[in-house]
């Protein structure tokens, strides 16, 4: 299959090569100069070249294409978004007019970012938002990527609904262990950064600035031991699973969306899932700075979004708010006014998505 991703950082790279090695022609875009630039002139020299580092299996894919040029999307069948969210809605307008009917994006981790589709794409396309990234890990070094970690799971959900059956022969094809969610709704809930993003770190913010590399979100913040520090994330968890209920979807915590992607054993503890995923020896440090996307993308993105739903819904997210003010205060911005709110994402498209949600 012909596959475009857009973004050239550490999980667009992964997939990237992981997608090759299964056989697809896949074109890696890189749709910015922020990050990752020498990476990817690397690729751009090397043939695509880009290797994965599984736990001591070496595999190299030469990937099809590296560009910087978006029209390239015309031709693929399916279209990822493997960018920073708070770029979704600049980038979504930049490609409209190379997207084609009956293209299939898809939107990794999508924050309800299909309301942007709705907002400036007119095409008709089929939308899907995934929960995280297929590979988890971080490039090591030019053209080298080591896997820390993959889903047995990766839920995705479609808008609209009608289509879900044409999306997933498309996305069965991927071989990326993909499986159905009842909407987009639910992948932009369940996020798993608007939780253990915001927390671990806007929690840890003096921790951070005076060991700055040395710190590790995963083994720092949520240690067996750091019980309040788990008491804050369930409580934050509590608030986004009232507006999932409010919504009409399922409760289901954050350990329990965690174990669904992580474990295919049932008979284990989802808190336990996700510590031992937390305590793999083979971990990337960081964030080393308090100003970095753990704060700048999931408090005004995620959080941000949360509090605002919570509000057009009447359900209360008093620890959300508060997350958002302690960050807003830390960095000395108004990460609220930044945010992705119902105003941002078009009241009218929101509304559409959870009426097809609920057909």
């Amino acid at each position: 299959m012909k596959i475009s991703i857009l973004g050239a950082g550490n999980a667009g790279c992964a997939v990237a090569a992981d997608l090759t090695l299964k056989g697809h022609e896949v074109t890696l875009i890189k749709t910015s100069h922020a990050l990752h630039d020498d990476n990817f002139e690397y690729l751009l020299e090397n043939n695509g070249a880009m290797t994965l580092d599984e736990f001591g299996d070496v595999r190299t894919a030469y990937i099809h294409k590296v560009t910087r040029d978006v029209s390239e999307i015309s031709g693929s069948k399916v279209i990822i978004i493997f960018i920073q969210t708070k770029f979704h809605e600049q980038l979504i307008e930049r490609i409209e007019p190379y997207l084609c009917d009956g293209q299939l994006l898809l939107i990794v981790p999508g924050y309800l970012s299909t309301a942007y589709v709705l907002k400036h794409c007119k095409k008709d396309i089929i939308v899907a938002e995934g929960e995280s990234s297929f590979v988890d890990g971080r490039i090591l070094e030019l053209g080298r990527f080591r896997v820390g970690f993959r889903n047995v799971r990766n839920p995705v959900g479609v808008y609209p609904r009608a289509r879900k059956e044409e999306a997933f022969k498309m996305l069965e094809q991927l071989d990326e262990r993909i499986v159905p969610l009842n909407s987009v709704v639910e992948a932009a809930l369940h996020n798993p950064n608007v939780i253990v993003h915001t927390v671990g770190t806007v929690m840890s913010i003096p921790w951070i600035e005076k060991t700055q590399k040395d710190f590790c979100l995963y083994h720092d913040a949520y240690a067996r031991t750091n019980v309040a520090t788990w008491r804050l994330l369930e409580a934050l968890d509590s608030e986004k699973m009232d507006i999932i209920e409010k919504l009409g979807f399922e409760r289901l915590s954050y350990v329990e969306a965690c174990k669904y992607r992580n474990s295919l054993d049932d008979t284990i503890d989802a808190k336990e899932v996700f510590l031992k995923y937390a305590e793999m020896p083979i971990r990337s440090k960081g964030p080393a700075k308090v100003e970095s996307r753990y704060i700048t993308e999931d408090v005004p993105q995620g959080l941000v979004m949360l509090e605002a739903l919570g509000r057009s819904l009447d359900v209360q997210t008093p620890i959300a708010s508060s997350l958002i003010e302690i960050a807003s205060a830390a960095l000395g911005r108004d990460l609220r006014r930044e945010g992705r709110t119902l105003v941002t994402l078009g009241m009218e498209n929101v509304h559409r998505i959870i009426a097809d949600s609920l057909i």
